[in-house]
């Protein structure tokens, strides 16, 4: 029903704004919370949105142990792992320079296709744009500067995360591909594993912490972040970070993929990382070296090259609005 109420477009540019908005949101975050709760928080907070839109719509989640199963693996790859990841980076980098390691996603899925999926063939076209994938990278993180470069660890955990859903949505697509997860039972079946795996690890983190929280859920401010933010504005990033950058968003996404294609779906990943280096710039004051700037380049360059697509095959892609 949401789909003919709100053209695609509309949708589509949400995305872009919603995940590209929510490395500032993590950060806001990060001023009252610990790295480990904002992940937490985040899934708990996405299913439960999800879990009561499958009631309302009356979807039904997945069956079979087997189902659940690939389910689990499959969202610690694309929930538990990069969130982590992200989060923690930004401890030590920029929300700028965090979207615009995102936008390595798609040189890694290259990568972990070509090793897992028995289908996917090395071509010439691939093999350039992982190279120059590599190359952005490189300049990204600048390893001959030592005194003006990018946090190396704050930088790594940010690309380990994008990779991370490369990796993620390949073994979907493997173990995955012939499963009846149509609407929203997929997401919120990672969703709600995700969340199975974060109690533990929410607990071990309360146990073992240093700063001795009173329970998992206590507000700690990280140290050496300050307090910039008001309590209630890090807590608010986090719950929309949650409900509409984790949970709405996939309802956004598949609206989008049924009425344009994947193709034009999938080009989303591009504008992610530009809105999060505006945001982080004009919003948080953050700033970029001319080494950045053009490894972005560079690896936007070889995320275009990945994702073209033959002409062939976009012109048998469902038009926009069917």
């Amino acid at each position: 029903m949401s789909g003919t109420r709100v053209p695609w477009q509309i949708k589509y540019v949400a995305l872009s704004l919603i995940w590209g908005s929510s490395f500032l949101l993590m950060k806001v975050g990060l001023d009252d919370l610990q790295p480990i709760q904002i992940v937490g928080f985040r899934i708990f907070l996405a299913a439960a949105t999800l879990t009561a839109l499958i009631r309302v719509t009356g979807t039904r989640l997945p069956r079979g142990r087997r189902v659940w199963g690939h389910l689990f693996v499959s969202s610690l790859f694309l929930t538990v792992l990069p969130f982590t990841g992200f989060v923690v980076g930004e401890v030590y980098v920029t929300s700028a320079l965090a979207g615009i390691g995102n936008a390595t996603t798609p040189i890694a899925t290259v990568l972990f296709a070509l090793a897992i999926l028995p289908s996917e063939r090395l071509t010439s076209r691939k093999l350039l744009a992982v190279v120059l994938g590599f190359v952005g990278v490189v300049v990204i993180a600048e390893p001959w500067n030592l005194t003006g470069r990018p946090h190396p660890l704050g930088f790594l955990l940010v690309v380990l995360a994008a990779s991370s859903y490369g990796l993620g949505w390949t073994y979907n697509r493997r173990t995955l591909a012939h499963a009846d997860l149509g609407g929203l039972a997929q997401p919120t079946g990672l969703l709600l594993c995700g969340s199975v795996a974060m109690v533990p690890v929410m607990l071990g983190w309360w146990l073992l912490s240093p700063a001795d929280p009173a329970t998992p859920w206590s507000l700690v401010t990280t140290a050496g972040a300050g307090d910039a933010y008001p309590l209630w504005l890090s807590v608010g990033a986090i719950v929309v970070l949650g409900v509409l950058g984790t949970g709405l968003a996939y309802v956004f996404q598949f609206d989008v993929v049924r009425a344009a294609g994947t193709v034009v779906s999938s080009t989303v990943t591009y504008l992610i990382p530009v809105v999060s280096v505006v945001l982080g710039v004009l919003v948080l004051g953050e700033r970029l070296g001319a080494a950045q700037l053009l490894g972005f380049g560079i690896v936007l360059t070889a995320a275009l090259l990945i994702n073209r697509v033959p002409r062939r095959l976009v012109a048998t892609q469902p038009a926009p609005g069917r």
